[in-house]
C-alpha cells in the first residue's frame, strides 16, 4: 500500500494531469519501471521467506518472471490507464488493491508453486 501510494504521488509529480494521453503516459511509465522491479522482488521474497537457497531462488525467479510479467501485462495496463484517467489521486490506491486481490491471488500461486 505505502509503496504503490507513494508511487502514484511520484507519477503525478513526474506527468501531472489527467487528460487520456498523460492516463496513457503514467501507464507505460508505471508498467516499464515499476511492475517489473515490484515483481521482481516480490518474487525474490517470497522464495527467500520460503527457506530458498540463493541458488534455488535465482531459479524459481528465472522461471517464474517472464511468465509473471506477461501475465501482469495482460492484466494491468487496461486498468491503469482507466485508474489514471478517471480516478482520482486519493482513490487510486482502493482501485488498484481491488484488482490485486485476484492478482495477488495469481502471484501468491506462482511463486509458491514448485
Amino acid at each position: 500500500g505505502p509503496v504503490v501510494g507513494s508511487w502514484y504521488r511520484i507519477l503525478d509529480w513526474l506527468i501531472p494531469g489527467n487528460t487520456k494521453v498523460v492516463a496513457v503516459k503514467k501507464a507505460i511509465l508505471d508498467q516499464g519501471a515499476f511492475a517489473p522491479c515490484f515483481l521482481g522482488c516480490f518474487l525474490a521474497v517470497t522464495g527467500a521467506t520460503n527457506g530458498l537457497s540463493v541458488h534455488d531462488n535465482w531459479s524459481k525467479i528465472q522461471q517464474d518472471y517472464m511468465d509473471a510479467l506477461m501475465t501482469n501485462y495482460c492484466i494491468w495496463p487496461p486498468v491503469q490507464i482507466a485508474n489514471f484517467y478517471l480516478v482520482p489521486l486519493q482513490h487510486r490506491l482502493a482501485v488498484v488493491q481491488c484488482v490485486a486481490i485476484v492478482w495477488n491471488c495469481y502471484l501468491s500461486w506462482k511463486a509458491n508453486r514448485m
